[in-house]
């Protein structure tokens, strides 16, 4: 399909699936998923009647960006509710509940991906697709439900900062492992390279606040939101060139601009952006998905999600505990962090890099394979555990006790 009507696809159909998301009352970012996968060229392309079908939608480089933008976006606004003073303050308490995250679930995740491949690479890779949750699709849960000025998002957007943090280092290990392997002077030097400019990050956002005001002074919204997202935008795309997530570097530059004066502003003018382009990620993710290559990999999607379910929910309701907070909202901790989404995604991209070298060509497409199906079924499972949580609340004050 030609590039602009394809686009125009997408934009009609992600329409679509507010109205019907209205209409259901459910949230919106599974259907965006879903009608990613359906307008798809795995599944519409293959669809004809009588010698007509749906529109197919192929990924392009304009959909590949949009949902790099969305990612950035979305972790953008993060930074903007969470900064950096408020990270310091509350340091100990993420590390506390980083730590019970960490220790869990890339536990479990070493043990589950070793029985699933019977290889140890491919666990370690699969340790970091079951443990890293995703923090563009819990953010955007959260204020679609109006849970980001709640005491829950407190442990949820902290835990999600050190899974981030955590992430940077561990893809750039997976990367080398998986691409060669055996020069460990290279792959230290990329660690260090990474570790440095997340330091730079951090500097930034705690010394650049003048600066950052300064840029922003006009009266102009349009030179509010262009200058915003210029420096957003340029900083995050240079993070990805040399090794750093744009995700983690969009937060802190997010932290940059909290303490300024523009704070609301910035939150009022480009939250329809954050909102367009993060339909753009979604709707990739469905793209993306081709449900032919699930029925290999089923049984293994099963187990996964059987296993890491329960230890993401046992792991969240413990670091809901970490910052005192009652069992209900521990509770609301727990589930909100189910969801994995774009840090899997791109961990099963670098598996595919090491196919016939470091992992055979079967093995990677394998592990390919399962992580697109479990990022499918959890996103989906983690945003409607969250809209649905209020039985599992009604338990947790039950079994342990009243708010």
């Amino acid at each position: 399909m030609a590039d602009l009507l394809g686009i125009g696809v997408l934009f009609a159909a992600v329409a679509a699936a507010t109205l019907v998301a209205v209409w259901l009352n459910k949230s919106v970012i599974p259907l965006y998923i879903v009608i990613g996968m359906v307008l798809s060229p795995s599944v519409a392309g293959q669809v004809a009647v009588a010698g007509y079908g749906l529109p197919v939608v192929e990924s392009s480089e304009f959909i590949e960006l949009g949902a790099e933008l969305g990612i950035v976006f979305l972790l953008f606004f993060l930074g903007l509710e969470f900064n950096l003073d408020r990270l310091l303050d509350s340091w100990e308490r993420i590390t506390r509940a980083g730590t019970i995250d960490l220790g869990i679930n890339f536990g479990v995740g070493l043990v589950l991906g070793f029985a699933l491949f019977r290889d140890p690479l491919a666990a370690f890779l699969v340790a970091g697709i079951v443990y890293i949750s995703s923090s563009a699709i819990i953010t955007k849960s959260l204020i679609d439900l109006g849970w980001i000025a709640n005491d829950e998002a407190n442990p949820m957007l902290g835990t999600l900062v050190f899974e981030d943090l955590f992430i940077a280092v561990y893809l750039t290990i997976a990367a080398a492992l998986v691409t060669g392997g055996s020069d460990l002077g290279a792959a230290a030097t990329s660690v260090g390279v990474a570790l440095s400019f997340i330091v730079a990050l951090l500097l930034l956002a705690r010394y650049g606040t003048p600066w950052f005001e300064r840029a922003l002074q006009t009266t102009s919204n349009e030179f509010t939101v262009v200058r915003a997202v210029g420096i957003t935008v340029f900083i995050s795309g240079l993070a990805l060139a040399i090794g750093v997530s744009e995700a983690v570097a969009a937060f802190f530059i997010g932290m940059a601009f909290a303490p300024t004066t523009h704070t609301h502003k910035l939150e009022r003018l480009l939250e329809p952006l954050r909102d367009t382009f993060a339909a753009v990620f979604f709707f990739w993710i469905g793209v993306e998905t081709d449900p032919r290559l699930f029925a290999g990999v089923a049984g293994l999607v099963v187990a996964a999600i059987v296993v890491t379910t329960p230890t993401k929910i046992l792991s969240g309701y413990l670091s809901g505990r970490a910052y005192a907070l009652t069992p209900r909202r521990s509770m609301r901790v727990g589930l909100g962090m189910v969801t994995r989404g774009e840090f899997s995604l791109i961990i099963a991209a670098v598996a595919l890099t090491g196919a016939g070298a470091s992992l055979s060509t079967e093995l990677a497409n394998a592990v390919y394979s399962f992580t697109v199906a479990y990022v499918l079924l959890m996103s989906i499972l983690g945003t409607m555990l969250m809209q649905y949580s209020a039985p599992f609340e009604a338990f947790a004050t039950a079994r342990f006790g009243a708010e």
